[in-house]
């Protein structure tokens, strides 16, 4: 496949993106190539460590592939977006629970699908040109492929402020909120995966890792506490009003912008996650009830009409006034019964 190379090289599973053009963006024969490889390889002792990487500059991976998405959705064909979505999350759980090291190196952009490839492994390494973040609810959804894992354990209220403003984490940001580990100069990483290839021992990454440049999450988490400790998002929208401060009215922008459907969604499910139960399943299966949902019911086909098809910048959500009712919160994200999302054992 010309959108990827997959191959074995020394002790190493190599997986490379290589739709350089698209940024590369995940499409569904992408996902399946690289969940059949990693089948494979679980059980090929040759294979000591997996390593994901990506040709080009600009990106990582920008995120899935959503044209054929709308254009199946727009039909009223909702099938073909719930088996990538249901196909993709299985993915997602096999990476975090993988049984070798997964290595990934995200430089540029890492945005929603991409997170899902690259933020679930052992070691992932960042560096001065990445930029990571999940901003779905800008286009209709719901940090999804696991996102809502990372941001319900991320410090405090971050994982609130992260999901509602879509922001981007640069290496250190990425790194204090617990998308990244290590911070390598890009400079670094030909040599580093010669060596991974040669003895499939990642404790070479913490060796070459330096000191991030200076980040901005870490200095701005008591407003974060302060401002989205509500619980519900009219309560977060309500104290970002009054408050008045300078952070507060420059968070409020782009609650203003994106669903308030999926910007309420998103505050429950982090709700939900919280706590001793946690897992990646938990987290994909709530996930999954509203991306199941999401074209018939959701604002998914308006956010991407307005971003990516029209680009008129000029969505018209469900709830415009910011006012989303509890159960429509809970209608997306009720449990599907006999659709609910499921994971293949070994």
């Amino acid at each position: 496949m010309s959108d990827i190379d997959i191959r074995v090289t020394g002790s190493a599973g190599r997986i490379t993106l290589t739709r350089e053009k698209a940024l590369n963006a995940l499409s569904y024969d992408m996902c399946m190539a690289i969940d059949a490889a990693l089948k494979d390889w679980a059980t090929n002792d040759a294979v000591k460590i997996v390593v994901i990487d990506a040709s080009g500059e600009k990106a990582f991976c920008a995120g899935g592939d959503i044209a054929e998405l709308y254009a199946t959705g727009t039909k009223g064909n909702y099938g073909y977006g719930r088996t990538f979505w249901r196909d993709e999350y299985r993915l997602n759980a096999r990476i975090f629970e993988y049984p070798k090291p997964v290595v990934s190196f995200l430089q540029g952009f890492t945005m929603g699908g991409g997170v899902g490839i690259g933020c679930h492994g052992t070691h992932r390494i960042v560096c001065e040109s990445s930029q990571i973040s999940m901003p779905e609810t800008g286009i209709g959804l719901i940090p999804d492929v696991g996102g809502t894992l990372i941001l319900a354990l991320a410090p405090g209220r971050l994982g609130e402020y992260l999901g509602l403003t879509a922001g981007r984490m640069k290496a250190a940001d990425a790194i204090y909120a617990g998308f990244a580990d290590h911070y390598i100069p890009q400079e670094k990483w030909p040599g580093l995966i010669t060596a991974l290839e040669q003895d499939g021992n990642p404790d070479i990454l913490a060796n070459a890792a330096e000191a991030a440049p200076d980040g901005t999450l870490e200095a701005m988490q008591g407003d974060i506490d302060q401002l989205f400790a509500g619980e519900t998002l009219n309560d977060i929208l309500t104290v970002l009003e009054q408050d008045g401060s300078e952070f507060a009215t420059t968070a409020q922008k782009p609650l203003m912008r994106n669903s308030p459907l999926s910007m309420a969604a998103t505050v429950e499910i982090l709700h939900r996650l919280r706590g001793a139960t946690l897992t990646i399943r938990k987290a994909l299966d709530l996930e999954y009830r509203f991306t199941y949902r999401s074209m018939e019911k959701g604002d998914f086909l308006e956010g991407i009409r307005a971003q990516i098809i029209d680009k008129d910048r000029q969505p018209k959500w469900q709830y415009a006034d910011r006012s989303v009712p509890a159960v429509a919160v809970s209608q997306m994200l009720m449990p599907l019964g006999a659709d609910a999302l499921t994971f293949e054992e070994e």
